[in-house]
Order: structure tokens, then C-alpha cells, then sequence
């Protein structure tokens, strides 16, 4: 197989049994350290739930990363101006961040909107687009990242990167052998790859949280903004700061046609 990131010739790296019963092959780039499946015929029934049963962690890693977003865009982005959850799942993310005075919206053609009903995303242009979880799921990520870059040109998101000892499928949770879903796996060197096939600078903490922008930043203070404890405290005092107001009463009008009283 020819690598999805950098198209060089990969070589067979592993196999493994998703969904308790297929056997698959794992295929590994020597160029970019990229890892990709065989064809994923198995999507139709790995996709039965969108969101797997296994992701336990969900609704706590939603408020982590509403802390984290908040924290990045008031260091680093125009904080009044819109924002898009790609991929937004049960649009939980868009209901913390719109409690929170940030003005977001979500994209998910895949899952139910739950909880930000009445703020799908528009046809239009974003300040910043989140896209959590969700790399890891694209069959053709190049294909795949260029239509979040229609909607903005910066994109923080999260993916776990391979760690440096490359470890086989039974020895990584992050492959998600139990659900199938994760198909593509990402290194430091493709994420390189894919910034500068898009003309875009890469940030990362080098295991989970990255940025894909035109923007040059101090990659140190990128870093220290991802820092939990400093996360929390910036968005605190920045929101003061700033003086970012809850968006529920205007989103309550919006949805109920009534003044929050």
C-alpha cells in the first residue's frame, strides 16, 4: 500500500483481530512513521454507534478540552469571533463552550445532536475548527483535513501519536481493536508532512493536543498554555479579562423565542 500521508511505498507492519473476530493488516510507512490499516471493509458494522460503547472517558474529556480550547483561543485567537466542533459528536463540547461565551458551532453528519440543537454549523468561514478524536478515524486523512481547512485555516485537535517505541496492536490501547474505528495512526514526522502539504505550521505537545495554523506562535508557549493547572487559570483570568458572558440567555431566545428570565 502507497502511505496516506506522504504516498511512499509502506511495508506490512502488523495484524491484529477488531470487532472480536476480523483479522486485519496494519501497515507501516518507513518514511513517515505513519500507520495505516487495509481497506476498512469492517466500517459499516464498527459504525453500528457512532460514538463506541468503550468510550467511557467521554463526558470528562469534553470539560478537559472546553478548559483547553478556551485557554487557546483567548492566547491565541480572536475570542468573539465564531468557531467550529467538527465532528461534534453529541454537541456536548458546543454546549460547554457556548455556556462558557464562546460563540460555536457543530458539524457531525454521523452522530445526533443532543445537546446544541439549533447550532449546526453554517455554510461560512471560522475563526478556529476543533476536530477531537477524530483524525484517527480518516480513511483518506489528506482528503479528509482539507475539508475542515474550507470551513477555517486553524485546526486544534487531538490525536494520540504513536509513541517513539512503536508498539504492536495488542501492546496500544489507541489502536481500538475492541471497535475498529481508529484506522490511521499519526507520528510526529506525518503530522510535519501534512502541515506542510497545506502550507500550515504544526504544533504539538508531541502526544496528544496539536495545531495546525498559518500563525506563527512560540511553540513554548503553546505548551505551557496546554498545561492543565495553567489552562484553568488563564481561561479564568482571561475571561474576566475579556469579559466573556454565558451565551445561554441569547442561545434560550434563540431556541424558546422567550427572554431568559
Amino acid at each position: 500500500m502507497k502511505c496516506k500521508i506522504c504516498a511512499n511505498d509502506t511495508a506490512p507492519f502488523a495484524k491484529a483481530t477488531i470487532l472480536t473476530k476480523y483479522n486485519i493488516q496494519y501497515f507501516r510507512c518507513p518514511h513517515c512513521q505513519f500507520i495505516q490499516t487495509e481497506s476498512p471493509y469492517w466500517f459499516d458494522e464498527a459504525y453500528n454507534n457512532p460514538i463506541n460503547n468503550s468510550d467511557i472517558g467521554l463526558v470528562g474529556r469534553n470539560i478537559l478540552l472546553s478548559h483547553l480550547s478556551q485557554a487557546i483561543i483567548l492566547s491565541f485567537f480572536d475570542h468573539n469571533a465564531k468557531f467550529l466542533d467538527y465532528g461534534g459528536g453529541y454537541g456536548l463540547f458546543v454546549r460547554l463552550q457556548r455556556d462558557a461565551g464562546f460563540n460555536f458551532y457543530r458539524m457531525d453528519k454521523f452522530c445526533a445532536n443532543l445537546f446544541a440543537q439549533g447550532f449546526e454549523a453554517e455554510t461560512s468561514r471560522y475563526e478556529l475548527a476543533t476536530a477531537f478524536e477524530l483524525f484517527e478515524h480518516f480513511v483518506e486523512p489528506i482528503d479528509e483535513i482539507a475539508k475542515i481547512l474550507e470551513y477555517s485555516t486553524n485546526i486544534f485537535f487531538s490525536t494520540e501519536l504513536v509513541p517513539p517505541h512503536i508498539p504492536l496492536p495488542q501492546q496500544w490501547w489507541y489502536y481500538g481493536l475492541d471497535h475498529g474505528q481508529h484506522v490511521s495512526l499519526y507520528s510526529p514526522q506525518s503530522l510535519a508532512i501534512i502541515a506542510q502539504k497545506f502550507g500550515l505550521s504544526v504544533y504539538s505537545n508531541h502526544k496528544t493536543f496539536h495545531l495546525l495554523t498559518p500563525k506563527k506562535i512560540s511553540p513554548f508557549l503553546f505548551n505551557l498554555v496546554l498545561r492543565y493547572k495553567i489552562a484553568t487559570v488563564l481561561r479564568y483570568l482571561l475571561r474576566k479579562r475579556f469579559n466573556k458572558t454565558s451565551l445561554i440567555p441569547l442561545d434560550y431566545f434563540k431556541v424558546t423565542g422567550k427572554p431568559w428570565v
